[in-house]
């Protein structure tokens, strides 16, 4: 039952339909209570903390993807653990607590480099959220690494997202070239 929400929340979020979305992952989240605490309710509580982020409710979203990481450190689920940790660590950047996104960035990066299983996008996604906050933090230097690798990241999933998206180029090919270009020009600036 709690999977078929899951599938028809993922759906509404698709389509924009936040509330119904929102609806479901709830009655979701309430199923998975119900029964042992495990994947399944981890990952509920982590797309619900998505449609939080999405009306612009942070704290919620930062109190379930908190329990989502308390659950995936307990299953042992690597790599659910750095995709809500990325997550994590981007509420608390929106929310301008660098100090504690910083270890939920280095913590995703971590477990997705020691992942054979990490997909590309995953790496690249955590890659930028980083870059993100080495920039804001003024470490040009370290951001424009990470910009870089993330430019490398996405260039290599811009031809199989071409074929999915139409022929639409990866838009994180294009941020991570602009971003890098701006840190380096930066970087010149400050004399780094």
């Amino acid at each position: 039952m709690s999977r078929r929400l899951l599938r028809r929340a993922a759906r509404a979020r698709r389509e924009n339909r936040l509330g119904d979305a929102r609806r479901d992952l709830v009655q979701a989240v309430e199923i998975c209570r119900r029964g042992v605490p495990g994947a399944d309710l981890a990952a509920a509580l982590t797309r619900l903390g998505q449609i939080e982020r999405d009306f612009g409710s942070g704290d919620t979203a930062r109190s379930y993807y908190q329990e989502a990481v308390a659950i995936y450190r307990v299953d042992g689920d690597a790599l659910g653990l750095a995709h809500v940790l990325r997550h994590l660590g981007d509420v608390h950047q929106d929310a301008g607590r660098g100090d504690l996104a910083a270890p939920c960035y280095e913590e995703a990066l971590d477990l997705y480099r020691r992942n054979l299983l990490t997909r590309r996008s995953d790496l690249a996604n955590a890659v930028r959220s980083m870059a993100i906050h080495k920039e804001e933090a003024g470490d040009l230097g370290q951001a424009a690494q990470f910009w870089a690798e993330a430019h490398k990241l996405y260039a290599r999933l811009d031809g199989p997202l071409r074929r999915l998206l139409g022929g639409a180029p990866n838009p994180g090919v294009a941020e991570s070239a602009e971003r890098l270009a701006r840190v380096t020009a930066r970087k010149v600036v400050a004399g780094q």
